[in-house]
């Protein structure tokens, strides 16, 4: 099955029911989008500041692209907008308004323009409190799933919408649009790399 095919078959993406062509389409319009002429559909000014850094601080350029890299902060925002309603979007912006403040009065400004050191610091402490994931057992959670929060959230989407750009789909994890022969019983060690949909 090929990554376009596990999209489709996807009915939740971020704890929200959307549509796959809906997901499908903001996939293909953030890679041909400019980043230098990029407008936001929803985030203000400071609010896409807060989300780039964020998603950046996370996902850093290495030998492989950052999150930056493959507009994963543009998809988000496309996400927010589309799929988002009213309460939700009012929640968003309260929820990174309120984590800007508590770094303001941690570290003496907001996240976007903090140090890399304490931007780091920062989100540790966000992980370190955040309620966690219920370990899942193919593919569905074991018990009844908390809420775990905005940091937990924006985090998983930030990651799901990294890993679902066809950058990192065809070039950096193992990539294979035709599959072969079906092997169900190999070493761990000749899997390799981790395998693209």
């Amino acid at each position: 099955m090929n990554r376009r095919d596990a999209l489709r078959k996807t009915a939740l993406f971020a704890g929200s029911a959307i549509a796959a062509p809906t997901i499908l389409s903001m996939l293909q319009s953030c890679a041909k989008q400019d980043r230098l002429t990029w407008q936001p559909v929803f985030l203000n000014e400071d609010q896409t500041r807060f989300i780039s850094s964020f998603v950046d601080t996370i996902l850093p350029k290495t030998e492989t692209p950052g999150a930056l890299d493959v507009k994963t902060d543009i998809f988000m925002d496309l996400v927010f907008a589309k799929t988002y309603n009213k309460e939700a979007l009012n929640k968003l912006v309260a929820d990174i308004e309120k984590f800007n403040a508590d770094c303001k009065s941690t570290y003496g400004d907001v996240f976007a323009d903090l140090s890399q050191e304490d931007k780091t610091a920062c989100l540790k402490a966000a992980e370190a409190s955040s309620p966690k994931f219920n370990p899942r057992v193919w593919g569905t959670a074991v018990g009844d799933q908390e809420p775990v929060g905005f940091y937990r959230s924006l985090k998983a989407m930030a990651i799901s919408a990294y890993f679902s750009s066809e950058e990192i789909g065809k070039n950096v994890l193992s990539y294979d649009p035709i599959p072969g022969e079906y092997l169900s019983c190999i070493p761990l060690s000749d899997v390799g790399n981790t395998w693209s949909l």
